[in-house]
């Protein structure tokens, strides 16, 4: 399948689904969906958060280590395989062990020939009620990234990383055009009623301001679905998936419960002309940050 050259306007696809007990089953509907998102155009595909499996987080169970694969492995190794059939770019979120005892929420970066340029692990690790991360996930250590891809320079960071604009401004001043999020978020059931409007809303806002900040664009995917591996009442995710613009203007969404293939084309051109127009970067005081560096200033 020939690929257009590299230019200005390249199409994203993001790939938004459910998941179920069987990671097998997972994998291969997820492969599925990047192959039809290749063959609808799309040059840079992302998965959801942790896409071969339900989102285990939700206790603290030594079995559920039995979920981590290593990178390279079988996962990896089957993208990169579609990667190069399709010339594509290939974003997957994986449950990595690295070793005994040490595991990552890693997303693996596969370029349009199919080479593994890199990975990056989770930075920010959460604890909270049902998504207890901290009791699986070792904090990455490989710092904040950008890679040069066949069709634009990407960063990519990991839904709790979404929070923190320190991690965009970071991945973005390493020239990222495009900050991808993989994600697994979604409403405490009982909670949605009260709580459920403010809490999707905060999620949206805080990442369309990452584009505005950085002059760049910002494309996240959710997994949608009622997940309740250890019973109770769950986790309800929230699906939503969406690209913002340079601007922070959504330029397409996903419904909330429904498992689609978002394809959005995006002009790199406007991350220069955005920049140069509003030109945040340029006018940091970089002299005057060093307290960034603290927990608090007293």
């Amino acid at each position: 399948m020939k690929r257009p050259a590299a230019g200005p306007v390249v199409k994203l696809g993001l790939l938004q689904s459910d998941a179920s007990a069987d990671p097998k089953a997972n994998l291969k509907k997820t492969l599925a969906l990047a192959e039809r998102a290749a063959k609808s155009g799309a040059q840079i595909i992302c998965t959801q958060e942790l896409f071969r499996s339900q989102y285990f987080c939700q206790s603290e169970d030594y079995e559920n280590f039995k979920l981590a694969e290593k990178i390279p492995g079988p996962s990896t190794d089957a993208f990169q395989t579609l990667a190069r059939k399709h010339r594509v770019v290939i974003i997957a979120s994986l449950f990595e062990k690295r070793a005994a005892g040490v595991y990552h929420n890693t997303a693996a970066i596969i370029d349009a020939d199919g080479s593994l340029l890199g990975t990056y692990r989770k930075m920010h690790i959460p604890d909270d009620p049902l998504f207890y991360e901290k009791f699986y996930f070792t904090p990455g250590d490989l710092g904040f990234r950008a890679w040069q891809t066949r069709y634009g320079k990407i960063g990519v960071l990991i839904c709790w990383d979404q929070w923190y604009p320190e991690a965009a401004r970071l991945t973005a001043l390493q020239g990222a055009q495009i900050l991808f999020y993989p994600t697994a978020i979604g409403w405490h059931p009982a909670e949605k009623k009260q709580h459920g409007a403010n809490q999707h809303g905060a999620w949206e806002l805080i990442q369309r301001s990452h584009a505005v900040a950085n002059g760049c664009y910002v494309a996240v995917t959710n997994r949608i679905g009622l997940e309740r591996p250890v019973g109770g009442d769950g986790i309800e995710f929230w699906g939503q998936s969406f690209v913002a613009g340079t601007s922070g203007q959504i330029l397409a969404q996903a419904s909330t419960n429904q498992e689609e293939i978002l394809i959005v084309p995006v002009d790199l051109a406007h991350v220069d002309t955005t920049r140069t127009h509003w030109p945040f970067l340029r006018d940091r005081r970089i002299d005057a940050y060093g307290g960034m560096t603290k927990r608090l200033i007293d």
